[in-house]
């Protein structure tokens, strides 16, 4: 692993200073607090200390990085649903965590007619900076049209879009011992942080038992895994702003029966760093992301239903962009250049491979407020199988 700059060590160990102070005055912290505190400590956290976490020179890749492809599909999608509204030219789109800003700038650049308002709930002040920036640099006659939010709002009509959020919710870790639910968390030893295994508070147990309940099978002795609580509450947030329109997620992640398999005994929790994915969560805190993949089955029950909204579809990322046009959007693009040849054929190979992004990212949609949605990235692929 590349080794961090001094400054860099210097911010981490100012985070782990003010977690080793915390613990030791009210105690340990379960696996989530930790999570919530090393992704989003005011100025010290990886998503609020100004460190550069996307592209080449950052700690990962999201699809809209890769290029235009991505953001020229979710145009198409948004803009049928901008059709589909009674004031289709006074339109909004809202995007949660928007990044480096450059899906946004994207998006304003493709929608026509541009949307009345573009919304962008990011609770990074560096990040805000960022996107702004970079608004600024692509698309400066349009940066009216964009406002930075705090909170999801009332009654908005339109689009809503988060892609990779989910997967950055703090998780709650469990491990399966003798029949009982453990619950893993962060203490101390010799005043260092050591991660530890403690009964299951009642409500992590609780939900334990109702995912054996749900699958049908109890886990094995040994099993690990992790489950987000905060996931029903953040999504049912969403869906009471909306009061007309759509929600799309786009995230890694499975299916309930894929998630808990069995041969997946060690959980999903992922870390990010430089490019280099291992699994270590206390690998200098503050300097690295921490994620875990998602359970699509989870969203669904959270959302289906609920608020009047109705479960519109759920598909792979490949098939979701396939079906909003990508390969007409490759060929439009394709010319003559052997380089750019070259980058649009690799941008699309991750997006759409399953060895990339293709089948590992997954697409799935809400409506709320319309007759019959039409979407065209759930046109042909409605649902994956085993939801």
């Amino acid at each position: 692993m590349p080794e961090p700059t001094t400054e860099t060590k210097r911010l981490s160990a100012r985070l782990v200073a003010t977690l080793t102070d915390r613990i030791n005055a009210s105690g340990a912290l379960s696996f989530a607090e930790y999570m919530e505190s090393a992704l989003y400590q005011p100025g010290l956290g990886y998503y609020s200390a100004g460190l550069h976490k996307f592209g080449a020179d950052g700690d990962f890749i999201t699809a809209p990085e890769l290029g235009s492809l991505f953001a020229r599909c979710l145009s198409q999608n948004i803009l049928s649903v901008a059709k589909q509204l009674p004031e289709r030219d006074s339109y909004s789109v809202l995007e949660i965590g928007a990044g480096s800003g450059v899906l946004a700038a994207d998006l304003l650049n493709l929608l026509e007619p541009a949307p009345h308002h573009y919304l962008i709930l990011e609770r990074s002040a560096d990040l805000r900076q960022q996107q702004r920036l970079r608004i600024e640099a692509e698309c400066p006659q349009l940066l009216h049209l964009v406002t930075w939010i705090d909170a999801p709002p009332e009654n908005f009509s339109g689009v809503v879009f988060a892609n990779e959020v989910a997967d950055a919710l703090p998780v709650e870790r469990f491990r399966i011992q003798q029949q009982q639910v453990l619950q893993q968390y962060v203490g101390l030893e010799n005043q260092n942080l050591k991660l530890q295994w403690v009964a299951a508070s009642p409500e992590l147990k609780t939900a334990v038992e109702k995912l054996q309940t749900d699958l049908g099978e109890a886990f094995a002795d040994g099993y690990e895994s992790e489950i987000c609580l905060l996931l029903k509450p953040w999504l049912t947030g969403l869906l009471e702003s909306l009061e007309q329109g759509v929600l799309l997620l786009a995230d890694y992640g499975y299916p309930r029966t894929e998630y808990y398999h069995s041969d997946r005994s060690e959980g999903t929790l992922i870390c990010h760093y430089r490019h280099r994915a291992h699994p270590d969560p206390l690998y200098w805190p503050g300097l690295q992301d921490i994620t875990a993949f998602v359970d699509f089955t989870a969203l669904a029950e959270a959302g289906d239903g609920s608020n009047e909204c109705e479960l519109l579809g759920y598909t792979s990322q490949a098939d979701f962009l396939f079906a909003s046009g990508l390969q007409e959007f490759m060929l439009a693009e394709n010319t003559a250049d052997l380089k750019s040849q070259l980058l649009l054929s690799a941008e699309v190979k991750q997006l759409t491979l399953p060895a990339e992004m293709g089948y590992k990212f997954q697409f799935m949609g809400f409506s709320k407020g319309l007759d019959n949605p039409d979407i065209p990235g759930f046109v042909d692929y409605g649902w994956l199988p085993r939801l």
